[in-house]
């Protein structure tokens, strides 16, 4: 009988949620990051549900009856539980030789540096290029800038603590979802954890930020509180063969390396964020058959420490410390600078 009053009244606190999430991060956001406003990207992101929610979804979680309720969780959350998961399967185009199909991500992982994602291996077109290939006027095959996991949201850090992030607890974690065996997000979520824990024993400079109060909290923490945000504005010119248009250095400075964050496919929004040395970002211009898109590149110019199989080595010859390596960011990717007022 209490669940069900509960449950009556997520439905009548449901409509004025939004702003009130909103308002938490925003807020939390001023509180931490010295920019005038926070980017309504990031705002979009923040958790739907209110403070009532969150309260009555914890009690749930606490009763272990969340199951029950699951369905509508997964709405007032916008997560992707198996009751509203939109997963986008991957197209390969067959012009595009390089293209990686998922079931040969793992293997390609091995190649990689320890703080890379298979996001960035995962894509279609030119995953990885020098600096040289992006010059105005030239023609590149962009790979694809798009999510597999079509969601926006984080979860509320207290109830994002809760949940049972973790290999070990793989099976509870994918019931707590209604994840099935062998799907897609099954995969997604194996993926994810594997990398996250491997890069919090490995990597000293990287996190899985869970919520948007971790995020900002590992940003604040590497570069302070004065900081610059680039993204790919949209995801115009996937899987096409590209003119470049303008090429803008937007980040230069080798000796303060910036924050990389590259969302991961999970049920919720997850960023796996890492530093590493040597970083330059570029504003790019590319000419797409539908519209211009505005692309944020990184180079690493310095390799000397990534896995000789890497697949860049592999595509572009040579091997670690002898070329410098450069890839677009995903449309949900964003790449945090250290402004000059930083402290």
């Amino acid at each position: 009988m209490i669940h069900c009053i509960l449950f009556l009244g997520l439905l009548i606190v449901a409509y004025f949620s939004d702003s009130q999430a909103e308002n938490t991060i925003s807020q939390y956001w001023e509180e931490h990051i010295s920019l005038p406003n926070s980017p309504h990207w990031f705002v979009a992101k923040a958790s739907p549900l209110s403070l009532d929610q969150l309260a009555v979804f914890m009690k749930l979680m606490e009763d272990d009856e969340l199951a029950s309720h699951l369905h509508l969780f997964c709405k007032q959350a916008n997560v992707a539980c198996s009751t509203n998961a939109l997963v986008k399967k991957i197209m390969y185009d067959k012009n595009f030789p390089s293209i990686v199909p998922f079931r040969d991500q793992k293997r390609i992982y091995e190649g990689l540096p320890k703080e890379t994602p298979l996001s960035i291996a995962s894509q279609g077109g030119l995953p990885f290029f020098r600096e040289s290939m992006v010059k105005e006027g030239n023609f590149i095959s962009v790979p694809d800038l798009r999510e597999p996991v079509s969601y926006k949201s984080f979860l509320p850090r207290p109830l994002a603590s809760k949940i049972p992030f973790s290999f070990s607890r793989i099976d509870e974690l994918k019931k707590f979802f209604g994840v099935v065996d062998n799907s897609n997000m099954d995969e997604y979520i194996q993926d994810t954890l594997k990398i996250c824990e491997k890069s919090s024993i490995q990597c000293e400079q990287c996190t899985c930020a869970t919520s948007a109060e971790d995020l900002i909290d590992f940003v604040v923490e590497k570069l302070g509180h004065h900081v610059g945000i680039w993204r790919t504005e949209n995801v115009e010119g996937s899987y096409e063969n590209v003119t470049i248009e303008t090429v803008k250095l937007i980040y230069g400075n080798l000796s303060e390396p910036p924050v990389i964050c590259h969302s991961q496919p999970f049920p919720f929004q997850v960023y796996f964020c890492h530093i590493l040395q040597k970083v330059k970002v570029y504003a790019v211009d590319i000419q797409a058959r539908k519209k211009v898109n505005h692309a944020i590149m990184t180079c690493h110019y310095d390799t000397s420490t990534w896995n000789p199989n890497h697949l860049a080595f592999k595509l572009l010859g040579y091997g670690p410390g002898l070329i410098e390596v450069c890839h677009w960011i995903n449309k949900n990717g964003v790449v945090w600078t250290k402004t000059s007022l930083s402290s």
